[in-house]
């Protein structure tokens, strides 16, 4: 965007030895960001695209925006952050299996965040996200259940810690940290600031109303009931990922950037050959 093709053409060939592959790499960046008539970036024209977006930018926003809200709206903050009300209304009286309990919730996250870096570009963004939304959902329900008809038990206890605990490991291994993932390869590169840090302002959004609301709501409907809806929240969520969400594992950025263009996410999109030639022979 800056027009420093030089310097971006040393960075390529520290990454890649093949002169050629470095030069049409070069080219599809220069396609993509619009180097092609040699159009001056100015950030007022970014916002009014993205406020008056064009069919495919306003599908990469969706899916952006979308998964973004879903990530938070499922109740994980309100899971995490009041574990401890959950399993007091599970049964655990004691603090010290209180405690016990918590640090089981975080030393999870983790682990499964760590599984999650292994298998992302290994398994593909979306088996992953349809796994995460999936077995959340069963989980929220099934901790629903628990709250609902076996609380105050040892093995509604059990229970309660298990789906907790499953929920996190779900939310981890998926949808908590492929949403980042995803928000920095939608976007063009003229559009990828402002975009994502629409899809932050989502997120950050949805989880303070999430946080906020769960103890009121918890008393209105009870414990058990507030994971109902997260449950059913987490079920459009898997409707969602199916419908908007393709799968970017192994694309350029380019190429991404035509899936949507081209209204093909599912099928994946490639760019023109053509385009890319003609612009390497006009260099």
């Amino acid at each position: 965007m800056k027009n420093r093709i030089d310097e971006a053409r040393l960075v390529l060939l520290k990454t890649n030895e093949n002169a050629n592959e470095v030069e049409e790499r070069l080219a599809e960046i220069q396609l993509a960001a619009g180097h092609v008539n040699a159009e001056k970036y100015e950030e007022k024209a970014v916002w009014r695209e993205l406020l008056n977006p064009s069919p495919g930018v306003r599908r990469m926003l969706i899916t952006g925006c979308g998964i973004q809200c879903f990530q938070q709206v499922t109740g994980i903050d309100a899971t995490v952050y009041y574990s401890p009300t959950i399993f007091k209304d599970a049964g655990i009286k004691g603090n010290t299996q209180l405690l016990a309990a918590t640090v089981a919730v975080g030393f999870t996250k983790t682990i499964f965040i760590l599984i999650a870096i292994l298998l992302i570009d290994k398994v593909g963004r979306k088996p992953l996200l349809y796994v995460s939304t999936i077995g959340m959902t069963t989980c929220l329900f099934g901790l629903g259940l628990t709250l609902s008809l076996l609380g105050n038990g040892s093995v509604g206890i059990k229970l309660a810690i298990l789906c907790v605990c499953g929920n996190v490991a779900f939310f981890s291994v998926g949808i908590g940290p492929i949403c980042w993932v995803l928000t920095s390869e939608i976007f063009p590169l003229r559009l990828r600031a402002q975009a994502s840090a629409l899809g932050a302002v989502g997120s950050r959004v949805s989880s303070g109303v999430v946080a906020m609301s769960f103890l009121s709501v918890s008393r209105m409907i009870t414990v058990g009931g507030t994971f109902f809806v997260f449950a059913a929240i987490s079920a459009l969520s898997v409707a969602f990922v199916h419908k908007c969400v393709p799968e970017t594992k192994g694309k350029s950025l380019e190429e991404i950037e035509m899936m949507f263009k081209n209204d093909r996410p599912q099928q994946g999109g490639e760019l023109e050959l053509e385009d890319v030639k003609h612009l390497m022979q006009t260099q």
